[in-house]
């Protein structure tokens, strides 16, 4: 059996899975775009372009970095508490390796059931932020690759960094004291330009800013240098690629540490 049909079978029980609590992630994939976009899109957004600001409407800023924002709290959510209970909880994981499926295989499968959900769930947040005039269908589609990629990234590198933790109790600490200073400082909200000298170049190498801004570029057309930085695609991308590389190879070696000692 080749790596990619272990990971796969994998992947199935993952699935199976999901069959059962599939109910408890409506209000995360379906409900909280419409609040998030009506209240800070719509409801904000009102009292922003009443006054000297951004030359677009706050919605149509908003919208791509709240795509790229969900992406990582939905890959940040998978690589943290699914991942504790497979190896102190559940205690899942070792239970696979009794079978022919190995700690890399876990990783990859684990990854391919997120590549799954989180193409799911941006796509919905694409089609109500289209409902809602926040962006373009066709190219909002596209936004969902780095969106994939981006919350692929996070759910790598937490994954590794979850499987180094003892018990639960951190990871509270890491949504409370990384996650959410991520979602509010790396230009979901305002542009990077608005924020002190100091704390925009903080912002450069923080991962979710290099989401937002491959999200943006593709949906808002000819944007405003004032909306976006001159930093080439590019580059965001392979910061994102070097993130999720480092991640999976820190991931399956820990993984590996953790469950064949």
């Amino acid at each position: 059996m080749t790596t990619l049909r272990r990971s796969l079978r994998f992947a199935e029980s993952e699935v199976i899975a999901y069959r059962r609590t599939w109910r408890g992630t409506i209000i995360s994939s379906f409900v909280n775009p419409v609040l998030f976009l009506a209240a800070m899109g719509s409801g904000l957004g009102a009292l922003v372009d009443n006054g000297p600001g951004l030359p677009i409407d706050y919605i149509l800023f908003l919208a791509p970095g709240l795509l790229a924002a969900t992406a990582m709290q939905n890959g940040a959510g998978d690589g943290s508490f699914p991942v504790m209970a497979g190896v102190l909880w559940r205690k899942n994981f070792h239970g696979t390796i009794t079978t022919p499926l190995g700690p890399e295989d876990i990783v990859w499968g684990r990854l391919l059931w997120g590549t799954a959900r989180l193409g799911f769930v941006l796509t919905v947040f694409a089609i109500i932020a289209y409902l809602f005039g926040a962006m373009d269908l066709g190219p909002g589609l596209v936004a969902v690759i780095p969106g994939i990629l981006t919350g692929l990234a996070f759910t790598a590198v937490i994954t590794a960094w979850t499987l180094t933790q003892e018990d639960g109790r951190s990871l509270s600490t890491l949504f409370r004291f990384a996650i959410v200073p991520l979602f509010l400082f790396s230009g979901t909200f305002f542009p990077i330009s608005q924020l002190p000298g100091f704390l925009q170049s903080v912002a450069y190498v923080t991962p979710l800013f290099h989401g937002v801004e491959l999200v943006r570029k593709i949906t808002l057309s000819d944007p405003d240098p004032s909306l976006v930085t001159t930093m080439p695609m590019w580059v965001h991308f392979c910061y994102l690629v070097v993130m999720f590389a480092i991640g999976i190879y820190l991931s399956i070696r820990f993984l590996h540490q953790k469950l064949r000692p």
